[in-house]
């Protein structure tokens, strides 16, 4: 009893909603150790909140989203805030328990991959013997991982950069100066910053950073108060018609909430910065050629019997390799291998996730399925 009081005081639940809670978890085992994690928020608590052998790791908070940059912005904040970008990868917490550091991907699960990584990038000992009960959260980008595939130049294999340093169990988050403190002290890579500034003069600023991050097809900024306690996001049309491009490429894997959302987003930032009807209208035929393209070319990539999925591109150690596409299959996901190489000791794997619901509903409708609406 005194264990269930003192995991529902750190959870934050009262101790007769433990149980329910509890039952929300899944279950899973890594490198032989068992852990359980949440995959949706329940009860007050965030999604991807993992428990390892009693320890907690507290999961990221959802972030807000404004759609217009005035007056939503001067709403949040009610003192000084940075501008941080945005980066285009899958976000990592990185935690030391019993000696050991791992790697938590956005959902909860501890991923063979992500936690090789982090000890190969980061070698994050040193934080850690100093920090033992807080957290890194960062991003993990680059053309070579399992999540995502949107290149930086930059970047050749894969990068983790910093953007919170939280406690472990609270969740509670350092002031972004001690933060940007930590990560010089340790040589922790960090996202990219744009200043700071009053609530008042900061829609102009951000306004200026997306259009040059636009420009170059970077996904957007993240806004933080000082105290590292507020955020808010906003991010480009080129990162919209991204995530409409591959949803269309797709278009039978992905839901409605998702194609309407990023729409809607373009719908807003039309009409806070387009300053012509010229402006709105190639906006709008940038927005048309996203969904409509990728669409036609996987209908005829079916058509020619090809596989239609996710494509990624992994490297490292053969058994860590072995280790995360086993992982990947035990989550039910079909994987076809396009190349499997090896290279200065390392082994090299090209895969594609198999989209079913797209391939299979295509395929059905080439052959003249009726489609009732």
């Amino acid at each position: 009893m005194d264990a269930d009081r003192e995991l529902a005081a750190t959870l934050g639940v009262p101790e007769g909603e433990l149980d329910a809670l509890l039952e929300q978890f899944q279950h899973e085992t890594f490198e032989g150790r068992p852990y359980r994690h949440l995959s949706d928020a329940r009860h007050g608590v965030e999604r991807g909140t993992a428990i390892v052998e009693g320890v907690v790791v507290r999961g990221f908070p959802s972030i807000p989203r404004t759609l217009v940059l005035d007056p939503g912005v001067p709403k949040h904040f009610e003192g000084r805030l940075t501008i941080e970008e945005k980066r285009n990868g899958y976000n990592v917490r990185i935690a030391r328990i019993d000696g050991d550091v791992l790697g938590f991907t956005r959902s909860g699960y501890l991923c063979p991959y992500t936690t090789n990584t982090v000890r190969e990038l980061l070698e994050p000992d040193a934080f850690f013997d100093d920090h033992p009960d807080h957290m890194l959260c960062g991003e993990l980008i680059g053309p070579e991982n399992p999540y995502t595939t949107h290149d930086y130049p930059e970047v050749d294999s894969a990068r983790i950069e910093v953007f919170d340093v939280r406690h472990r169990e609270s969740g509670t988050p350092l002031a972004v100066d001690r933060r940007r403190e930590i990560c010089a002290e340790y040589g922790l890579a960090e996202v990219p910053s744009f200043g700071e500034y009053d609530p008042e003069a900061a829609p102009e600023a951000v306004a200026e950073v997306i259009a040059d991050l636009d420009r170059e097809g970077r996904e957007g900024v993240v806004m933080q108060s000082l105290d590292g306690t507020r955020q808010l996001k906003y991010t480009t049309s080129a990162t919209h018609r991204a995530d409409l491009e591959h949803a269309f490429s797709l278009p039978f894997d992905y839901g409605r909430d998702f194609l309407f959302s990023r729409i809607i987003r373009e719908v807003f930032q039309a009409v806070e910065c387009d300053r012509t009807a010229g402006e709105s209208r190639q906006r709008a035929q940038k927005l048309g050629e996203s969904i409509l393209l990728p669409a036609i070319e996987t209908v005829r990539a079916v058509q020619r019997g090809e596989s239609v999925g996710e494509e990624h591109t992994v490297r490292g150690d053969p058994a860590v390799i072995e280790a995360l596409l086993t992982h990947l299959r035990d989550q039910r996901l079909s994987l076809e291998i396009k190349r499997d190489t090896r290279a200065d000791g390392k082994r090299i794997v090209t895969f594609v996730k198999v989209a079913a619901a797209t391939r299979d509903n295509t395929r059905e409708y080439l052959d003249g399925k009726l489609r009732d609406e």
